[in-house]
């Protein structure tokens, strides 16, 4: 693996445009490239590489996490209307690995029978898939954990697999903002969750900032062995 910067986030350029990517990139999703969206069981891809999942509420900013992880600008993208995309989309890796950009939930315009009958997709992927190596939860910074991400969270963590959890938008906040936003969200874990807190990692995040991209381009690499 390529040794990584040390170049701290803040003095970093924005994300490039495309084509090669400089020294300083994250590396775990660089040269991610869309391969197929799934709305049924019936149309995810065969299991066998590891994958790591995105999930989190509409408009959280799941989008533009894996956008600047990627140092992508269009990679993923969010709706015109929060809550209609109702697929998994699944992303290539050079490395064979694959990122799995689920639905967000919680939108509260979409129909009840729509909104269930997808969310119920997203938690029997979360819960079943068994080349799932790793959950990136996308949190509103200032909203902390909602009632659907505690569900989400109470499918997944049984199975001991890690969680990462991404503070965003943490550029909104100051400095002190951005500490009590992660500990309110740790607390949140250790009081809901009080036997699997070493599974859960809270980080700051921003991708307009860059706050926490490298942070969290080392978990994923190192869920996914690079």
């Amino acid at each position: 693996m390529n040794k990584r910067s040390i170049v701290p986030d803040s003095a970093r350029p924005a994300p490039g445009q495309g084509g090669r990517a400089p020294a300083w990139a994250p590396q775990a999703l660089l040269g991610a490239a869309f391969v197929l969206g799934a709305a049924a069981r019936a149309q995810l891809p065969q299991a066998g590489p590891p994958e790591i999942a995105f999930a989190g509420r509409s408009n959280a900013g799941k989008s533009s996490a894996i956008n600047a992880l990627a140092n992508r600008t269009r990679l993923a993208y969010a709706s015109r209307t929060p809550g209609r995309t109702q697929q998994i989309n699944f992303f290539a890796l050079p490395s064979g690995a694959r990122v799995a950009d689920l639905p967000g939930y919680g939108y509260a315009a979409v129909a009840k029978e729509v909104k269930r009958t997808w969310q119920e997709f997203l938690w029997e992927y979360v819960s079943t898939r068994s080349t799932l190596v790793g959950l990136v939860l996308v949190v509103d910074a200032r909203r902390g954990l909602k009632d659907l991400d505690r569900v989400l969270l109470d499918v997944f963590l049984p199975s001991g697999r890690p969680v990462l959890v991404l503070a965003t938008k943490s550029d909104k906040l100051n400095n002190a903002e951005r500490r009590d936003a992660v500990r309110t969200i740790e607390a949140q874990v250790a009081q809901g969750w009080p036997g699997q807190t070493g599974s859960v990692r809270v980080i700051a995040f921003s991708a307009t900032s860059r706050t926490g991209v490298d942070t969290a381009d080392a978990t994923l690499a190192q869920w996914l062995g690079q």
